[in-house]
């Protein structure tokens, strides 16, 4: 391929190749290969283990492309094997459409002329194609779906649900319209049951076949997948969020970044509503700066809220404060803040189930705001909202923010206080679980940082508990508990059950270490293997491979699931955290042994029925 393109450039643009910088892909690194760069004259450059960034340009476009291809597949009815259809596809639109960085088109530069877009279909759309002979009675055209533009033919890519072909067609008449009012959008896990055993019998084909002439059938080659892991940004590390709550890939990272986003609108009015939070909550008041005082930055962190099938429900802008410059006994004291324990909210979850309890979900909308500060403290004005007229004066904090270094100690004494003089008791073990007794109605409220469950037997106490918090906080009320830090609830009254699932969470963990096209695994280890801390890399290819792995996070990522709903994988997972310190290639086919595991057991669910509340528990005699 390199070679066919290189040929291309020289004879197309009269232009010669002098350098190629990759990712270290075995490809590349081939003597024949390397001979072949010489004999040319061509400079061979690598960017070094798990830095991407070298090769900024290659590897940010490789995402914008990955990213336009699940958007393309999310909104069409075809399944993941389309992927490549896709991929040509948004390559086409790309070389089509202006951006920042040149002036003209990629078409344009590469030909001299200009583009018409008046041919683009939208891809996955459906369409009338006329068919070549056809039989008296027959109907001469055929329902097909757009597929991609052939780059040596003027016309389109066609899939035949009927003939599992796809073929080249200029005669059709597209129903783009019909589509776009009656799509739904199909989330990446209906995609990936699509490419499986279920899928509908017009899509059966997971290869389809290429075909211009119905006569000439022939297979496509697959291309090649980098071998390099994809890992989370840096900037997402320690931003105090659970393991559920990490966020997108698209979401903005910075104020800039969220004003040139494609909604840009939704994120103003984000910023817009938690501006005026700091002002009714009074957060801070515009000051001089006094001599002698260095202010703490501010910076805004944006997340798309999604819910259980995928979809955006809210846009969330926070102002964070970087709290990480602030100096022990100087801008603050005491940090630590406590918070429910996991096992603390199943044990209530599975008392609930046995008695028939109610189980209420608010959330606290600005829960670090209502923390009182004992120290002075100085902040910049945030970005985008400074002040006209006053730009050299600072935020003087009057209250906690988030990411200041005791916002969340501030605002759990703030809760404390206040739950407690309405005559809620602390469990002495367990101090974010409170209870209220009147009688014979009982109250639970337990508390996750700014998420609050209420769990008891009267709807009339705890709708009054309800409305109290209303009034004293700034709070939303999420009804009856559903989704609880990343963990669904699904409940069957009826039959007095509460099952805890974390499905959705395994999907998203696969597709973070790209295991969401593995096999699926019968066991979470497999019999026979012994790990020990003396198989860490024999060599430099070792090296750098483990380099490029992100063992701790995967580790961390499985734990959470294990210490939620999925005590299965308790002993695998505490074998492969053993070798976090230096880990070698066999520690890491255990970790993904567990992943391929989860994937076949991603419906599994902790199941609470009625019964008495002892605790039963069964073990493998050899653990």
């Amino acid at each position: 391929m390199f070679k066919a393109f290189k040929a291309e450039v020289e004879n197309q643009l009269e232009k010669h190749i002098k350098i190629l910088r990759s990712d270290r892909g075995g490809e590349y690194l081939s003597g024949e290969f390397q001979q072949y760069l010489i004999d040319n004259g061509i400079v061979s450059q690598f960017s070094a283990p798990g830095t991407p960034q070298q090769n900024g340009v290659a590897e940010r476009r490789n995402r914008t492309l990955l990213d336009m291809v699940r958007s393309m597949l999310s909104y069409s009815t075809l399944p993941i094997s389309f992927w490549g259809y896709a991929l040509q596809t948004a390559i086409y639109i790309l070389n089509d459409v202006p951006s920042k960085s040149v002036p003209k088109t990629p078409h344009e530069l590469w030909t001299g002329r200009k583009p018409s877009l008046q041919h683009l279909r939208i891809f996955g759309c459906p369409a009338h194609v006329l068919k070549g002979k056809t039989e008296k009675m027959e109907s001469r055209s055929e329902t097909c779906i757009f597929v991609g533009y052939p780059k040596e033919t003027k016309g389109y890519y066609f899939y035949s649900p009927s003939d599992l072909k796809v073929f080249v067609s200029t005669n059709a008449k597209f129903l783009e319209k019909d589509y776009m009012n009656d799509f739904v959008p199909r989330s990446r896990i209906v995609l990936n049951e699509m490419s499986g055993d279920t899928i509908p019998r017009e899509v059966a084909q997971p290869n389809p076949i290429i075909s211009s002439d119905p006569t000439q059938d022939q297979q496509p080659t697959i291309p090649r997948r980098s071998g390099r892991v994809r890992t989370q940004p840096e900037r997402y590390i320690g931003l105090g969020e659970s393991m559920e709550n990490l966020p997108d890939d698209d979401d903005p990272y910075t104020y800039k970044e969220a004003m040139e986003d494609v909604d840009s609108r939704h994120w103003q009015k984000a910023m817009q509503s938690e501006i005026e939070s700091m002002f009714d909550n009074k957060v801070w008041s515009l000051v001089d700066l006094p001599k002698g005082i260095k202010p703490i930055g501010c910076k805004w962190v944006y997340k798309r809220k999604r819910g259980m099938d995928g979809k955006v429900e809210t846009f969330k802008a926070r102002l964070v404060a970087k709290g990480y410059t602030q100096k022990e006994g100087i801008d603050y004291e005491e940090t630590f803040s406590p918070v429910a324990m996991l096992k603390s909210i199943r044990i209530l979850l599975s008392i609930a189930a046995s008695l028939d309890l109610e189980i209420w979900q608010m959330d606290v909308k600005t829960a670090f705001l209502n923390g009182s500060l004992d120290e002075s403290i100085y902040m910049m004005q945030p970005e985008g909202f400074i002040e006209k007229g006053q730009v050299d004066k600072v935020c003087k904090l009057q209250k906690s923010i988030y990411g200041l270094k005791q916002a969340s100690r501030s605002w759990n004494i703030r809760l404390d206080q206040a739950v407690k003089g309405f005559g809620f008791i602390q469990n002495p073990d367990e101090p974010c679980v409170y209870k209220r007794i009147k009688g014979d109605k009982l109250v639970f409220l337990i508390l996750y940082v700014d998420d609050i469950l209420l769990i008891g037997n009267d709807v009339g106490v705890l709708t009054s508990v309800k409305e109290w918090l209303a009034k004293q906080f700034d709070m939303k009320d999420l009804g009856e508990a559903s989704f609880i830090l990343g963990i669904q609830v699904i409940r069957d009254r009826k039959n007095r059950t509460i099952a805890l699932s974390q499905a959705s969470y395994i999907d998203k963990i696969l597709s973070r270490f790209s295991m969401q096209d593995s096999k699926k695994g019968m066991l979470p280890f497999r019999h026979g293997i012994k790990l020990s801390k003396e198989q860490v890399p024999k060599n430099e290819h070792e090296e750098q491979f483990m380099s490029r792995v992100p063992y701790a996070s995967a580790v961390g990522s499985l734990m959470y699931a294990m210490l939620c709903t999925r005590p299965d994988i308790c002993f695998a997972v505490g074998i492969v955290s053993r070798f976090q310190s230096k880990p070698g290639p066999d520690h890491w086919t255990a970790v993904k042994h567990i992943f391929k595991y989860l994937k076949r057991t991603r419906d599994n669910m902790l199941v609470y029925s009625e019964g008495d509340l002892v605790p039963v528990g069964y073990t493998d005699s050899d653990f």
